[in-house]
């Protein structure tokens, strides 16, 4: 009798501590740091340490890919590209971290040389031990199983598949097709093959793509905001100052907040509503914990 009662109590603890677990983290739901200044390098740690520093994501003696957008031939002023002071906050806090090896890359739309000079993102990580900045190479692209709606596989680039940990550092600007790139697809950045061809599908590509591929922490770039004839720009006259950046873990969660400052809902943007609907992550900003540093 007694023996039946302790399990009985044994029951109800764990069902009662299921019930406070579950309540938790329905309270907590997706974090977004918003940071806010005219310093973009301490904004861009400001944001990060918001979440619990960069401590929380990288581990001594890991190899951390960092993925800016500079897929275009511009100057950061002309905001196509990640701004080079937030990609090189990050790299810092990756290394300060203890990362044995930071790598970054992105694969180009112009020439690579170019894009990588110009956008200003090369030569602000020069000098920086342990830090890698190359363009990629063709035989490290690996065929990658997803299984997804439109794409059943696709050729991802190795080194960020073999990383320990994946950042996303994209810009938020205009784009032609998707109306914004931001976080998922900044992710087309360690694609393959024919990119061009998933603009046919191209929310439920994305989806495809970032349920399998998983980025650990996302940073935006929302200082320098290109708003019309992106995602190349070229006019400055199309740039506006934010002075923002945002750092969030559920990548949905930071395309979907960042798509406010746009001055655009959230559900206006196919793929973030693409992968709300398959769970990647939340979409309705009056459930996220907004953290304003």
């Amino acid at each position: 009798m007694q023996r039946r009662r302790f399990i009985q109590l044994l029951g109800l603890t764990a069902l009662f501590w299921q019930s406070r677990l579950r309540e938790l983290f329905a309270a907590t739901g997706a974090v977004v740091a918003v940071a806010e200044g005219t310093d973009h390098a301490r904004i861009t740690r400001n944001a990060i340490n918001a979440l619990g520093g960069m401590k929380r994501f990288v581990k001594p003696g890991q190899t951390v890919v960092v993925k800016p957008n500079m897929g275009w031939d511009r100057s950061p002023e002309l905001a196509a590209n990640t701004n080079p002071l937030v990609v090189r906050a990050v790299v810092e806090e990756c290394l300060q971290a203890g990362a044995k090896k930071v790598k970054v890359f992105d694969r180009t739309c112009n020439d690579e040389r170019r894009c990588y000079m110009n956008s200003g993102i090369e030569n602000a990580l020069k000098g920086l031990k342990g830090v890698e900045v190359k363009h990629p190479e063709e035989e490290r692209y690996q065929k990658v199983v997803l299984n997804g709606s439109a794409l059943k596989e696709w050729q991802l680039y190795g080194e960020a598949v073999a990383a320990d940990v994946f950042i996303n550092v994209p810009v938020l600007k205009h784009h032609g097709l998707s109306r914004l790139t931001i976080g998922m697809k900044n992710v087309m950045g360690i694609m393959g093959g024919n990119r061009g061809a998933i603009h046919k599908n191209i929310a439920v590509s994305l989806a495809d793509i970032n349920s399998v591929f998983k980025t650990h922490l996302v940073v935006v770039d929302a200082t320098r905001v290109l708003t019309a004839h992106g995602p190349q720009g070229g006019d400055i006259k199309d740039v506006k100052l934010l002075n923002k950046v945002l750092a969030s873990t559920d990548i949905v969660a930071a395309d979907a907040y960042a798509t406010t400052l746009f001055g655009l809902k959230p559900e206006d943007i196919a793929v973030t509503v693409e992968a709300h609907r398959r769970g990647l992550g939340e979409i309705r900003v009056e459930r996220m914990k907004i953290l304003k540093v």
